[in-house]
């Protein structure tokens, strides 16, 4: 897998949680201040999408994970 592919799965697992953990009628449900996660996740992908930086992705590459090419592409 590339730094590309694990970035969209680690954002996305973390919003699904974060709304079963802030959204009011989940059975995981915990605080509405979870809600404040899902916002600070979407943050750093819009971030992400404007200046092609992003820290998980320093990291990943930092422990030997490839980057990859364009995702769209097979």
């Amino acid at each position: 897998m590339t730094v590309d592919r694990y970035i969209h799965i680690f954002a996305g697992t973390f919003i699904l949680l974060s709304l079963a953990l802030g959204v009011n009628g989940s059975p995981l449900f915990v605080s509405p201040w979870w809600l404040a996660f899902t916002a600070f996740v979407g943050v750093n992908l819009f971030q992400y999408g404007i200046t092609n930086m992003c820290p998980l992705g320093w990291m990943l590459k930092k422990l030997g994970v490839p980057e990859g090419s364009v995702s769209c592409q097979r």
